[in-house]
């Protein structure tokens, strides 16, 4: 491959027979007489085969490459139709007029595309990528590996050149390598590589573009050619797929727009290009797979606040409702929590609009799911501030949260004590909390590895010792106070000192918590927080230090 002689014909021979019948296909246009408009256009094209030839003559793998003899044939047989149709005009021999004008505009856009490629063999490097040469791939290669990737530079280079049928077969060969051997199609594929597939997808071929979104999603998916991807031009395409593709070619079109639409830029893209609308139409209508990978998109697009309004127009909220309570696939309802949590995150109306489509009832029961949790209390703690306690009650909403408290992942945990939070408003409210079981759950997750997490369970406790019969608990659990006086570290990574400062004073009025504090070393901490004002710590180190004073002289 790649010697410039194959077939027993060189590309000298292939140049020297090209170059003869130039002059040949010009003096029989010029001299035709019929159809003047389109000879004129023709004889146009035709003038400038010459200077091409002596481009590509002139470049130096011209003799070494399968790619530029296949160009000369191409163009060779080009010349030979034009010369024999305009035998055809001259003699007016030809089946009809109708027929001979598409002829003829058949043979002008042969003459457009040899030119074409004529031209990109030369400007895009194409000819000496696809040369097969030890330089390209490095001394050190073994002689196989030099053979595939030169195989793989005249395939990628195939995707530019000639006509439709002989680019799908180089692309049939170019998937079949990819599920071989990926990381060897990354480590040619350049930009102008992409381009050229970006441009199969808008072929007229639906097997083509099917081959070619399959490579398309390879590509995304290794994480590596995104960028280049979509400034390309994949995405209209892409999202054309996703409305009218065969069913292979709108799960691929699907898969490579969830791995795109991470970045927020992108994200913003695919909406500008109409993409919300037939995205949530498979989240409606679509099998598993594309279903989750529709739900995923459309999950990493509500990421983008200034778009949320836009996707709650095209009915996002009721499609993930739904998804939550009908979902395929556990990974589609997990992707329909994280949605509704990035839906509600800032947008009041937005999450009016959840609660009165039922959603605080779905994402409860998804919360009895085996699936992960945290999206979903998390989507409930944006909720929970919008609807009465009463509310709630009637849903079950205490009770769930305690056994995600009790047994969830550390983020769903994270995620409770911090919907607890917003929960807890009056002194009704953080008394039903307490009933509820929440207390001892809190105080153990003070020990929790994540500094966030500590964070939020303090400050629960801190809204909830308050009430008089929460305080009771707390100052009852052995635990409680020496975890609260390990978040008294006066470190910056300690985000959690000021809740415990709240939650050891409201405990303080109590003689054995005082002691407690006094006993592990609650004072130390104090005067180096008192130096840094954080909020009642100066008060509660004058509390237990007159509480010392008393136990000195009551000693003595």
């Amino acid at each position: 491959m790649g010697d410039g002689t194959r077939n027993g014909v060189s590309a000298d021979e292939c140049l020297s027979c090209a170059q003869e019948l130039v002059p040949m296909a010009l003096d029989k246009a010029r001299e035709v007489k019929v159809f003047p408009g389109r000879w004129k256009m023709i004889i146009s094209k035709l003038e400038q085969v010459p200077s091409r030839l002596s481009d590509l003559s002139s470049h130096p793998f011209f003799s070494k490459n399968t790619l530029c003899k296949e160009q000369l044939q191409a163009v060779s047989k080009t010349l030979k139709e034009a010369i024999k149709l305009a035998d055809s005009c001259l003699k007016e021999k030809y089946e009809g007029k109708l027929k001979m004008q598409s002829d003829l505009d058949a043979l002008s856009g042969k003459l457009d595309l040899n030119l074409r490629d004529c031209g990109l063999l030369i400007k895009t490097g194409v000819l000496g990528e696809a040369t097969l040469s030890v330089s390209l791939v490095g001394p050190s290669s073994s002689e196989s590996e030099i053979v595939t990737q030169a195989h793989l530079k005249e395939l990628l280079a195939r995707l530019h050149i000639g006509h439709l049928e002989a680019k799908h077969k180089a692309l049939d060969s170019l998937v079949e390598i990819m599920e071989e051997d990926e990381k060897g199609v990354l480590s040619v594929m350049g930009r102008s590589n992409i381009a050229a597939l970006v441009e199969l997808l808008t072929a007229t071929s639906p097997r083509i573009r099917e081959k070619t979104v399959t490579a398309i999603c390879s590509l995304a998916e290794c994480g590596s050619c995104e960028s280049w991807l979509v400034s390309e031009g994949v995405l209209p395409p892409l999202i054309r797929l996703v409305e009218s593709g065969s069913t292979v070619g709108k799960e691929k079109a699907i898969i490579s727009l969830q791995r795109l639409s991470i970045p927020t830029e992108t994200a913003r893209a695919i909406v500008g290009h109409g993409g919300v609308r037939p995205l949530i139409e498979t989240c409606r209508t679509g099998g598993s797979v594309t279903q989750a990978a529709a739900a995923s998109t459309l999950k990493n697009i509500s990421a983008v606040p200034e778009v949320r309004q836009v996707l709650a127009e095209e009915g996002i909220i009721k499609v993930m409702i739904n998804l939550l309570d009908c979902g395929i696939l556990l990974g589609a309802k997990e992707y329909a929590a994280e949605c509704l949590q990035n839906l509600t995150a800032s947008n009041e109306n937005l999450r009016r609009s959840v609660i009165s489509e039922g959603g605080i009832r779905s994402l409860l029961v998804y919360l009895d799911s085996p699936s992960p949790q945290e999206s979903a209390v998390r989507a409930l703690r944006n909720l929970v501030g919008s609807v009465s306690i009463e509310v709630l009650k009637s849903l079950g909403f205490l009770p769930r949260l305690v056994h995600v408290l009790k047994s969830g992942s550390p983020g769903a945990q994270q995620a409770t004590a911090s919907a607890i939070c917003q929960v807890c408003g009056t002194s009704e409210t953080k008394k039903l909390v307490g009933e509820a079981g929440f207390i001892p759950h809190l105080i153990r997750m003070l020990e929790a590895k994540s500094s966030n997490a500590r964070e939020v369970a303090a400050q629960a406790l801190s809204s909830l010792v308050t009430v008089s019969q929460n305080c009771r608990e707390v100052k009852r659990n052995d635990q409680s106070v020496p975890n609260l006086v390990q978040l008294l570290d006066p470190s910056p990574q300690n985000t959690a000192k000021k809740y415990a400062v709240s939650c050891l004073s409201s405990l303080s009025s109590s003689k054995k918590c005082k002691k407690l504090m006094i006993a592990y070393g609650a004072i130390g901490y104090l005067k180096k927080l008192s130096e840094m004002d954080v909020p009642g710590g100066k008060k509660l180190l004058e509390r237990l230090e007159r509480g010392k004073i008393r136990c000195l002289f009551n000693r003595k």
